[in-house]
């Protein structure tokens, strides 16, 4: 099994710093001992609430490209607090990703409640991704019945000329959009990393990659 190690605190004193060395020696510790290779890890010193670290984005990230199958935290606190744990454990679990918990001295342990949350999180995500693609297929139908729309030819290096399409992460927007973010905070977020877009442009390109995916399948 291959693994990444999580360390969080949620302040950046200096005395913290001593907390995060020994999450991850612990859970260096657990790995060895259990035959678990550790391919990254990671430490941040983030609240807990904030679902924008950078730190759980990387993570979420290798979980998304298989790159790992567990990560191993001290405690479920780590992942974070309140909504944004259920929203971190949920990401996670949909990329069939384990969670070894060394207070658990195992796999996460979940309340009825905890599982309950989680599943009504799965349904909901599953109907609105069915309701966006219906409202985008039938928005592409209606657009190349109308003068056969092609959303390429608005780009400056396509033949036809065009406005410059700005340079916009589409990775990060998708990252922050799996964690549960409004595009109004997905837009803040990345204005936060110098990007100077707006809502719309975020919204736009998040929508492009649907389009493009929905077709690519078909």
């Amino acid at each position: 099994m291959k693994a990444a190690i999580y360390a969080r605190v949620s302040t950046e004193k200096e005395s913290q710093h001593t907390s995060l060395a020994r999450q991850i020696e612990e859970a260096k510790d657990y790995a060895d001992s259990n035959s678990i290779e550790i391919v990254k890890i990671i430490s941040e010193q983030k609240n807990g609430f904030a679902q924008d670290r950078d730190g759980l984005l990387d993570l979420l990230a290798l979980f998304k490209s298989k790159q790992i199958d567990a990560v191993i935290i001290q405690d479920n606190t780590r992942l974070g607090r309140g909504s944004a744990k259920m929203a971190v454990i949920h990401q996670i679990f949909k990329h069939q990703g384990k969670i070894i918990c060394l207070d658990d001295q195992g796999e996460l342990y979940l309340n009825d409640m905890e599982k309950m949350i989680l599943e009504i999180l799965s349904s909901i995500e599953q109907y609105q991704r069915s309701v966006i693609n219906q409202k985008i297929s039938r928005g592409m139908k209606r657009a190349i019945k109308k003068k056969g729309y092609k959303p390429y030819k608005n780009l400056r290096n396509a033949p036809s000329g065009g406005r410059t399409k700005k340079e916009v992460p589409i990775d990060r927007i998708l990252e922050l959009r799996s964690l549960g973010l409004t595009f109004e905070e997905i837009t803040a977020t990345l204005r936060g990393f110098g990007y100077n877009i707006s809502r719309a442009t975020v919204h736009r390109r998040y929508t492009e990659y649907i389009m493009q995916n929905i077709i690519e399948i078909k």
